[in-house]
């Protein structure tokens, strides 16, 4: 009688771990199914961020479930189709105003910021200082004068032949590495810069001097030969392969940054970061295009979690003392504050301007720089 006692209280307690489980899973897809869904075509830059589980948990616990596609910033003004998409987040300030103005949207979230910033090697930064053309900015980081940088540009310098130069004697041209300017936001902000200075330390503002600007900087990028569509994959060379496959390299500082904060020993001692004087701040921007994409952009730039994830990533936000804490703890030298930023061109212009130089890369024709 006890055997069978004792058989029939496992059952029920078997039946009872049973019911428990599927009440469980239940109500776990019942939550799972509360959460809204909102789907969003951002910068690739952004995906590792999207992609933590850190912050789906942040947007859950709001009752979102958001979910991304990536494209170039270019692509998401101009050739994306935004009507499946709750919001747009491109990596630039005036490809998003471009498209609050195609979509009539009367507020656009600007969450978090990344100056474009030159990852480059100790050795690099002590030739081009005795060159003249890096110099310490005042307050803890070194720069990279465009101004000066542009001359040596238009007289052809090559490594080998700069003053004192025993530690990178490469037989080519003193040139930054950038991204595809047809295609990536990095190498537009870089022309944003250059043509800047250019243009007479002044922001371009008509299509004669964005053409004449876009002449002047075109071997800038025509002079490079082949470059990556994606501002990650000459990072990872540089990371990898060292001063020289890359000796300076166009980023955001937010690459350079999150590598630092992650402690993941990828930036190693004889790596340094210079900031170009001027620069100009990524701005990444956020349209809603749906009232749930507008939730995403209020959360991400008002929620505390949110923020403190995204200053992991490297990405300056609005409450700047999450990226000043990471900072101070690595002991990185990365500034609390530029003051030296431009304004890139509004869209128009800055299309212009790249528009000019593809059509001199499709013709062959590389113009002779002029400083």
């Amino acid at each position: 009688m006890r055997r069978w006692i004792g058989v029939g209280l496992a059952l029920l307690l078997g039946a009872a771990v049973v019911a428990a489980i599927v009440v469980g899973n239940r109500d776990g897809g019942a939550k799972a199914r509360e959460l809204a869904l909102v789907r969003g075509v951002i910068g690739s830059e952004k995906k590792p961020f999207f992609d933590d589980p850190r912050v789906r948990a942040a947007f859950a616990a709001h009752g979102l479930r958001v979910e991304v596609d990536t494209a170039g910033s270019r692509q998401i003004a101009t050739s994306v189709d935004l009507g499946k998409y709750g919001f747009a987040f491109p990596s630039s300030a005036p490809a998003a105003e471009k498209i609050r103005r195609d979509r009539g949207v009367a507020r656009t979230f600007a969450p978090f910021s990344s100056p474009m910033a030159i990852a480059t090697f100790t050795p690099i930064v002590d030739v081009l200082t005795r060159a003249g053309v890096v110099r310490d900015s005042g307050q803890g980081y070194q720069v990279l004068d465009i101004q000066k940088y542009l001359v040596l540009v238009a007289k052809g310098t090559r490594w080998d032949k700069l003053p004192g130069n025993t530690a990178y004697p490469a037989r080519k041209r003193v040139l930054l590495t950038t991204t595809d300017i047809r295609t990536s936001n990095s190498a537009a902000m870089y022309l944003a810069i250059a043509g800047y200075v250019a243009n007479g330390d002044d922001v371009v503002t008509s299509d004669e001097r964005g053409a004449r600007v876009a002449q002047a900087v075109a071997p800038l990028f025509l002079d490079q030969g082949y470059s990556e569509t994606s501002t990650e994959a000459p990072f990872e060379d540089y990371l990898s392969l060292g001063m020289g496959k890359t000796p300076m390299v166009v980023i955001y500082e937010a690459q350079y940054a999150s590598r630092l904060f992650a402690g993941d020993g990828s930036i190693r001692p004889d790596m340094r970061l210079l900031y170009p004087s001027p620069t100009v701040l990524s701005k990444h921007t956020l349209v809603p295009l749906g009232e749930r994409g507008a939730e995403v952009g209020r959360l991400l730039q008002e929620d505390p979690e949110l923020g403190r994830l995204a200053a992991l990533y490297g990405f300056r936000t609005a409450a700047p003392r999450a990226f000043d804490d990471l900072v101070a703890k690595v002991g990185a030298p990365l500034p609390p504050g530029l003051v030296d930023v431009v304004e890139p061109p509004d869209h128009e212009r800055l299309e212009g301007m790249i528009s000019a130089v593809e059509t001199l890369y499709r013709s062959g024709a590389v113009p002779s720089p002029t400083p």
